[in-house]
């Protein structure tokens, strides 16, 4: 199993941007997918963003695309999110996630089996 943790998140109003950090341990890092996922009270956990194990592929929800920015430095060990335009819809707790299967690019939650503790970000109107 990866160890994830994640870090940055916080308060902000309506409009402004935040970027969070997933830094990973226990794995060759550069060999798997990796993905951000979110959960708002009372709603399932929901996909957010997926990144390719070199970065050369990436995919969105549709109600982040163009606001959101994916990225990871394998030499870090370390996956990103930049957020701007950020709105109080954004709000929830997000996870970084790793797949169960090495060389295989996925966006589905079901592939998804190691994950962080989570970090809040919240957006105020």
């Amino acid at each position: 199993q990866v160890q994830l943790v994640e870090s940055g998140g916080g308060l902000v109003q309506a409009g402004g941007s935040l970027r969070l950090s997933c830094a990973a341990s226990g794995r060759t890092f550069s060999r798997y997918a990796m993905g951000w996922f979110r959960q708002a009270p009372g709603k399932e956990r929901e996909f957010v963003a997926a990144i390719s194990g070199i970065g050369s592929r990436t995919d969105y929800a549709d109600s982040v695309k163009g606001r959101f920015t994916i990225s990871r430095d394998n030499g870090k060990n370390t996956l990103y999110m930049k957020m701007k335009s950020l709105k109080p819809e954004d709000t929830a707790v997000y996870y970084c996630a790793a797949p169960r299967r090495s060389y295989y690019y996925t966006s589905e939650k079901v592939d998804f089996d190691s994950w962080g503790q989570g970090t809040q970000v919240t957006v105020s109107s």
